[in-house]
């Protein structure tokens, strides 16, 4: 099965460790939007407060490609803050699992 579907499916079960389950032990999170990066550790508790959360609402996710080397993908998220991104992600694999995310959001207009 494809990360994408695996991904898909984690976030549609609200499985926290299932979806970080897909990420390498030392996976980085950049975060353009910040200028920063997160380890494993600090994406992973970012992710289990977000699928917690009942407000959070991970939209339908599209796939725009995938191969053994990258996914990239597409949504639209409303987040507990209140606040909705048009989400890119690509994400670069490696030996089956995600060693790299960086992202593009668009805030917009609920």
């Amino acid at each position: 099965m494809a990360i994408f579907e695996k991904m898909n499916a984690a976030m549609a079960n609200k499985d926290a460790e299932a979806y970080l389950d897909l990420y390498a032990d030392d996976a980085v999170f950049v975060r353009h939007q910040a200028g920063t990066e997160m380890d494993k550790a600090q994406f992973a508790e970012m992710i289990r407060k977000m699928v917690a959360d009942e407000r959070t609402v991970m939209g339908n996710r599209r796939c725009i490609y995938e191969n053994d080397d990258i996914l990239v993908a597409h949504s639209v998220n409303d987040y507990p803050d209140g606040t909705r991104e048009a989400v890119l992600l690509a994400m670069t694999l490696k030996d089956g699992k995600i060693v790299r995310v960086e992202t593009g959001a668009t805030p917009l207009a609920k």
